[in-house]
């Protein structure tokens, strides 16, 4: 092995950017990304993520481009690049599969290089397909010319205390002397420390479950929110008083998406059904959270006993985060917008210019209008830190306001307005 290799790092997003920039402290590093406007913008001290700072970002000794012959010859490929689902909710490797073509024509076969996947798949998919992919492309041996690692990415976006720093990095390779160097190079930039899975399969699965797990203990909670909220009980006062449990897992109802939670689950369920098994509790819990939007709306209307206008306060998957990618608050938006209500949508933090991209809807600055109804379905700093004043101008004589994650339970609001929450 090479006791200083040099790494390139294939696609610099939430996940691949971090870790890019970390990887630069102590290895020579480049950093690859297909958008030529994103290496732009990092050249000029900008992340749209948000997850580098500016400073870091003009300090790093990462260099970043959008040419593949920049990244030729490396001893390290670390590939991620994102793995969403398709239409159908079936697993699209196509971004995947175009890095590891690209990276089977940079490989010098002198130099061993070992390639490394941090995107999230089935157990097999870098075995299986990735390793014989880079053998047909570039016409070489698996194990003479070249190596395959797994670590699967642990970075969840907006998260300022589980930082590539500090969490432990598991890692996998095809071979004891692959797994060390991952391990020294891993290692130098984490506190965590590593785990060595015991096999890439392994690696792979456990990254899988970690996030179909959390799915569906959130899918459980959306679940019993729905059966309290016919008896008119909230969910958040059922959560206070089930949390003084020692061993109560706290678990919250809400909008699930994002690219981990809300997809990770049906790349399992995809391998269980190419192995004959039905994934019953897997496609459960993904079949409450993907129809969670659609049954607030519904249940809104219902309230309101007619259309009206409506404010959806929050756009991206998750709180504290500009990222719009499998947001599900737009289920919300189109099944109100379906059942007549006039809608519109707040972000403090998306880009409005994306948001028309990837939706077609304009973003509203807030103090416009006052609106019939009223929905806050993510919990931004900026929402959760609203006056009662500010919050109450918002919301017409007589409206109603839905507080999806019980974040305004505090806020003492007129009697008149009506009040919903999970």
């Amino acid at each position: 092995m090479i006791e200083r290799p040099r790494i390139v790092v294939v696609g610099l997003g939430y996940v691949g950017l971090p870790l890019a920039v970390a990887l630069a402290t102590k290895f020579e590093t480049n950093g690859f990304d297909i958008d030529s406007g994103r290496i732009a913008e990092l050249g000029e001290g900008i992340d749209r993520t948000r997850e580098v700072a500016e400073d870091a970002l003009r300090s790093t000794s990462l260099r970043m481009t959008a040419n593949s012959d920049d990244c030729a010859g490396a001893d390290v490929y670390i590939v991620t690049v994102p793995t969403p689902v398709d239409e159908a909710n079936q697993p699209d490797l196509t971004a995947v599969m175009a890095a590891t073509r690209m990276v089977a024509g940079l490989i010098d076969p002198a130099r061993r290089p070992t390639i490394v996947y941090e995107s999230t798949v089935y157990p097999g998919v870098t075995d299986d397909l990735c390793g014989p992919r880079i053998e047909q492309v570039a016409g070489l041996k698996r194990g003479r010319d070249f190596r395959l690692g797994y670590s699967p990415e642990r970075i969840n976006p907006g998260d300022r205390e589980h930082t590539i720093d500090k969490i432990t990095k598991v890692i996998a390779g095809e071979d004891a002397e692959v797994v060390e160097q991952l391990a020294a190079i891993y290692g130098a930039v984490t506190n965590g420390g590593v785990f060595r899975a015991a096999s890439i399969k392994a690696a792979e699965a456990a990254k899988a479950i970690e996030n179909a797990q959390r799915d569906i203990n959130i899918a459980f909670m959306n679940e019993v929110a729905q059966i309290f909220s016919k008896i008119g009980v909230s969910m958040w006062d059922v959560l206070a008083a089930a949390r003084t449990k020692w061993n109560f897992l706290g678990f919250e109802p809400g909008l699930v998406g994002g690219h981990c939670i809300g997809v990770d689950p049906y790349y399992l369920s995809h391998l269980s059904q190419q192995l004959g098994h039905d994934p019953r509790v897997i496609l459960a819990g993904r079949g409450i959270n993907d129809g969670m939007g659609q049954w607030i709306a519904d249940t809104l209307h219902d309230r309101r006993g007619k259309a009206g206008t409506a404010l959806v306060l929050g756009l991206t998957f998750k709180e504290n985060v500009p990222d719009l990618r499998n947001s599900r608050s737009i289920d919300l938006v189109r099944r109100l917008k379906w059942l007549g209500h006039d809608v519109d949508v707040a972000d403090p933090l998306a880009s409005a210019a994306e948001v028309d991209r990837e939706y077609g809807l304009g973003v509203v600055d807030l103090g416009q209008r006052s609106y019939d109804l009223v929905v806050g379905a993510v919990q931004h700093r900026d929402y959760r830190a609203m006056s009662a004043q500010r919050l109450g101008a918002l919301i017409a004589a007589g409206g109603t306001l839905a507080d999806l994650k019980g974040m305004w339970r505090d806020v003492e609001l007129p009697a008149e307005v009506d009040r919903w929450t999970l």
